[in-house]
């Protein structure tokens, strides 16, 4: 597909014009197998309707629960017009990701180019409120379809071609987190060949184990954007691996899952054996309970990924999700050799 919606540089939320209170609209909870759901909900203090709770002290009161290691709650948009809270879980015995530690070089890129990457994002937030978001990543790179935006994005293009080794030391070494965002976004421009692909490939998955949020963000949105390019253009012999995706499906993130899903539906499309077991056994919980998310769009990558994980043809995929028809696709995943149902 040439077009695909840009994901969320920026949340934007609209709010009544008689309430503009941020309300709780769903919750979902992930990653808790042990610890009751009812007692998270509890002590999270919100429910479906209330204002968003603070987010530190919902956090600090999850945590106190017996039995969970660490919670993160991420609010994302929008269910009927109020958002949708993601409550993470790490309970004790599961699976844990490990991050680097925090760098702290000195090492920064050009002021010129951050102010650049700043006018970028405004630019971004005005084209979502245009509607007109779509990217194009047939060229291993993100182009916006706003002009503007895109204008921007080509001018990254020169600047990497002849600074990338600079690049690649700030995403690695700088102790600034932003420093750190804006370079894992530029690595997806560099140029392509067989030495400075593979500085660009392993630089962004290097950056998928960094302590900071955004820049894991912006590193899997980058290498999304190279694998897209990658599998048009195999001449570039572009090798990204899935393990790190992988083990981010069970971070305690929303934002971690959620853009995980979203490469691995692309890493998985050609069925890779190895690729496919290693996702079924480190990650199957994670891609079931995801593909069960009330929110459509979010669940739709995990489901993929799970009716590839159960075997099925796309055209199946495809089928069953427009039915609705969710649940044999996922037992079918669980247990593959089972003889499932699809439709009625």
């Amino acid at each position: 597909m040439k077009y695909c919606c840009f994901l969320a540089l920026v949340v934007s939320f609209a709010a009544s014009a008689d309430d503009i209170t941020p309300r709780v609209g769903v919750i979902e909870i992930y990653g808790a197998h042990k610890v009751s759901p009812d007692k998270i909900r509890k002590a999270m203090g919100a429910q479906e309707g209330s204002p968003l709770p603070s987010r530190e002290d919902a956090e600090d009161r999850i945590d106190k629960l017996p039995g969970v290691v660490a919670s993160r709650i991420e609010a994302a948009c929008c269910e009927q017009r109020r958002m949708i809270l993601y409550v993470g879980i790490e309970e004790k015995d599961s699976p844990h990701f490990e991050f680097h530690s925090a760098p702290s070089g000195d090492v920064t890129l050009p002021p010129e180019l951050v102010d650049k990457y700043h006018s970028f994002l405004d630019t971004v937030v005005d084209s979502i409120h245009s509607g007109i978001a779509d990217e194009d990543l047939t060229s291993g790179y993100s182009l916006m379809a706003d002009s503007q935006c895109r204008e921007i994005q080509q001018s990254f293009i020169p600047f990497v071609a002849g600074n990338l080794a600079l690049v690649d030391r700030v995403l690695r070494e700088s102790a600034d987190p932003e420093q750190r965002i804006l370079a894992a976004y530029l690595l997806q421009y560099g140029p392509r060949g067989p030495h400075t692909s593979k500085i660009i490939v392993d630089a962004l998955q290097y950056a998928l184990q960094d302590q900071e949020d955004s820049v894991r963000q912006n590193a899997m949105r980058s290498l999304k954007a190279v694998a897209v390019g990658a599998k048009l253009h195999p001449d570039q012999q572009i090798r990204i691996e899935p393990t790190w995706f992988i083990e981010l499906m069970n971070s305690v993130v929303w934002s971690d899952r959620h853009n995980a899903s979203l490469a691995l539906v692309e890493l998985t499309e050609s069925r890779n054996p190895d690729t496919l077991s290693l996702l079924r056994q480190r990650a199957l919980d994670s891609v079931i309970e995801m593909a069960r998310w009330h929110d459509l769009q979010h669940a739709l990558p995990a489901f993929i990924l799970a009716g590839r994980l159960a075997g099925l043809e796309e055209k199946q995929i495809q089928d069953a999700w427009v039915a609705g028809n969710r649940e044999p696709v996922l037992e079918k995943a669980l247990h593959p050799n089972k003889k499932v149902k699809l439709s009625e």
